[in-house]
């Protein structure tokens, strides 16, 4: 049976994240590049939120890319960053061995740009290292929307798992009786999620009559569980 057909936890997965920097950023063309920033950092908090062994690489940070997004480097602020020269980060012996050092085979990855350095890193680290690769979509870009959309049919034709950062975050999360991680997720949902954490605000202040204050920012007081189910 396919270790595809196991759920994303907790305990199977690791992250990485290549290239989240501003000059690559500039060239997206596939996602609003705020809304690209938004779903990146959503998915860093998830990964902090679930203790997620997490991966940043750079390119060229002097030469050309800038350095990685400053709302990233706030959610991982002792995290090193492994800066290469390689357009694949599967070159780069200090991603390999930051890759091996988790012990979790399912990598999930959010780079720029998905045709490049998404493609040929997910390509290499399933044909050389043995690794099962879920690609976030949506926390991803490419050069054009042809870009984005042809690397990711390339990539799940060769066997990659294409995923958007909620469904990360929920997979993680997957039962609300998980107590210890309900209120950061309602919160990243909140912050994060658009639509999603719209329903949530709505849901306990006009359903369940929470006072407006004390569902913004710090929480004064739990969410009732059923509200993120709404």
């Amino acid at each position: 049976m396919s270790r595809k057909l196991e759920v994303l936890t907790p305990q199977n997965s690791q992250l990485i994240f290549i290239d989240q920097q501003p000059q690559m950023a500039f060239g997206v063309q596939s996602i609003d590049r705020q809304t690209l920033k938004n779903n990146v950092v959503g998915l860093a908090k998830a990964a902090r939120t679930f203790d997620i062994p997490t991966t940043i690489t750079t390119v060229e940070t002097e030469g050309f890319s800038g350095h990685t997004y400053p709302e990233l480097l706030d959610v991982f602020p002792t995290l090193p960053l492994l800066e290469r020269t390689s357009m694949n980060s599967w070159d780069d012996q200090k991603v390999r061995d930051s890759l091996a050092a988790a012990n979790r085979n399912k990598v999930v990855v959010s780079g720029l740009w998905t045709e490049v350095c998404n493609t040929t890193f997910a390509l290499s680290a399933m044909l050389e290292g043995g690794y099962e690769i879920y690609m976030v979509a949506d926390a991803s870009g490419g050069t054009s929307e042809d870009a984005h959309r042809y690397a990711m049919d390339r990539m799940v034709q060769a066997g990659v798992v294409p995923m958007t950062w909620q469904q990360v975050l929920l997979e993680w999360q997957r039962d609300w009786a998980h107590k210890d991680t309900y209120d950061a997720v309602t919160g990243i949902a909140k912050d994060h999620g658009g639509a999603y954490g719209m329903g949530i605000d709505y849901a306990a202040t006009m359903v369940h009559k929470l006072p407006e204050r004390a569902n913004h920012g710090e929480r004064l007081d739990p969410v009732p569980a059923a509200i993120a189910a709404e």
